[in-house]
């Protein structure tokens, strides 16, 4: 019997979204190409930190999902400048190695396109030519994620290969003033690996009292619950459940929504989740947390 390869070589990376909240500058500039500084001191475009530490991670292929003729911003920002640009670099020995390290990193770049946007589960679904049977990392465009010894990436693919192929989402503790911003799940904690819980419920940005009431993870002090952290590792399959909704004009709040199909996945096959207590997120998706994050970003 042939043994199925549980390990993720892909990842997605949508960035096809309007970036409404950072208007005006996001009228300028695509908010995924706002520059931020990392530990090394180069400063780079948010989408460019997204790509190193996909290939870092061991990912092999990465497919950005993009507005139509948004694909040459990336091709043309990792093609990186001209010769002339280049001989200017010489002096900074580090910039010039990062020149030629951005053009290698095309070369794992493909591109879906939103043509509409109707949503988060719509976007990731253009990427399903892409994934072709395959599972794949899922990585929001306008954050940026650091581990503590392991990378947040690496930690995620390897709870997916333990859960046996489940689809798993990263989580972290969030308070009853953050419910309204990110899907939320109940369930109960592996007792051999306590930051692995199977979900037993997800609800997209839930009211106190519904949380209070349905979305109960043992092991969490009152009025704290688990919430997305911003990248999940998904079966296969979420893409026929996209398909599903998609046909039938499933839709909540107007849009096809991921986190609806994902608890529709779960009632099919089972769901993980896996707490990263020592994992840092890095929000750049609204003005306030924007300032915070390129700050601290900026840090070892």
């Amino acid at each position: 019997m042939d043994t199925i390869d549980m390990t993720i070589h892909k990842a997605v990376v949508p960035i096809a979204g309007l970036g409404t909240r950072l208007f005006p500058a996001s009228h300028a500039c695509k908010k995924e190409f706002f520059p931020v500084v990392g530990p090394d001191g180069i400063a780079r475009a948010l989408v460019h930190h997204q790509i190193i530490d996909l290939l870092d991670a061991g990912i092999e292929q990465i497919c950005i999902i993009v507005q139509p003729g948004e694909d040459r911003l990336v091709t043309d920002y990792l093609r990186g400048p001209d010769q002339e640009y280049v001989k200017r670099l010489a002096k900074y020995p580090a910039l010039a190695l990062e020149a030629t390290r951005m053009q290698a990193a095309l070369e794992s770049i493909t591109f879906a396109v939103q043509h509409e946007q109707e949503g988060y589960g719509h976007a990731v679904y253009q990427s399903k030519a892409f994934a072709a049977g395959d599972p794949v990392l899922l990585c929001l465009g306008d954050h940026l994620f650091r581990g503590n010894g392991s990378s947040c990436h690496r930690q995620l693919m390897q709870a997916y290969t333990h859960c046996g192929g489940k689809s798993v989402s990263a989580v972290n503790r969030i308070g009853p003033d953050e419910l309204k911003g990110y899907g939320t799940i109940a369930g109960h904690r592996r007792q051999e690996a306590p930051d692995l819980i199977d979900v037993s419920l997800i609800i997209e940005k839930p009211a106190l009292e519904v949380a209070q009431d349905r979305l109960h993870v043992d092991g969490l002090p009152e009025n704290e619950w688990l919430g997305w952290f911003g990248m999940h590792a998904l079966a296969p399959s979420i893409y026929e459940v996209l398909q599903a909704m998609i046909a039938g004009d499933v839709r909540q709040n107007g849009e096809f929504q991921l986190t609806y199909a994902q608890e529709l996945q779960r009632q099919r096959e089972g769901y993980c989740a896996i707490e990263m207590r020592e994992g840092r997120r890095f929000d750049f998706g609204v003005p306030k947390d924007f300032v915070k994050s390129v700050a601290e970003f900026a840090l070892r």
